[in-house]
């Protein structure tokens, strides 16, 4: 009876090994997928959340060089950066209703044109139709006082809205989304 007993846990055990190191899973991305979420405070609901991901600098030149001026962007890497709004926002001059967006840019030296487009769940901005665009404003970009190694994006709260920062390597722009 040990000995059958023994033989059991054996080949649990055996199994069980087996099993473990049978699943294999990829290496992280490159760029890692991450997400920012404008409220208020820790315990409002949201007001809107970009879904992004996370390319790093890696001594390389970004703006005009990895990332052209004039073209439009993903703003970021793979996917296309995801916008979804929670409540109705102003963006420029444009009332965004809730739902989910796709956020483009167009970096430029010393201005980005940023996107709002309805073409949703696409890879890169290969695919991007300007006629998608539900709205554009012109944002001023800034100089970081640190240079930033990975792309990052966080909102701000506003006693009116908030604020979409989106910084990378030695610059970043504030994005205004108010309260409609």
């Amino acid at each position: 009876m040990k000995k059958i007993f023994l033989i059991t846990c054996f080949l649990v055990t055996t199994f069980a090994f087996q099993s473990v190191n049978a699943q294999s899973f990829p290496q992280m991305d490159a760029s890692p997928m991450d997400l920012a979420m404008a409220r208020p405070d820790k315990n409002s609901p949201p007001m809107a959340r970009v879904i992004y991901s996370r390319p790093q600098k890696k001594g390389r030149d970004i703006f005009g060089d990895l990332v052209p001026y004039g073209e439009v962007w993903r703003t970021g890497a793979n996917e296309a950066t995801e916008l979804t709004i929670y409540i109705p926002l102003k963006f420029g001059k444009t009332i965004l209703n809730p739902g989910t967006y796709t956020l483009y840019t167009i970096p430029g030296e010393d201005e980005w044109t940023i996107i709002v487009n309805s073409d949703t769940n696409v890879w890169g901005a290969y695919s991007y139709k300007k006629d998608k665009d539900v709205a554009r404003i012109t944002v001023e970009c800034k100089d970081s006082v640190a240079p930033i190694e990975s792309l990052s994006m966080i909102f701000k709260p506003e006693k009116d809205g908030t604020t979409l920062l989106i910084g990378w390597d030695d610059h970043y722009v504030e994005i205004p989304f108010k309260k409609a």
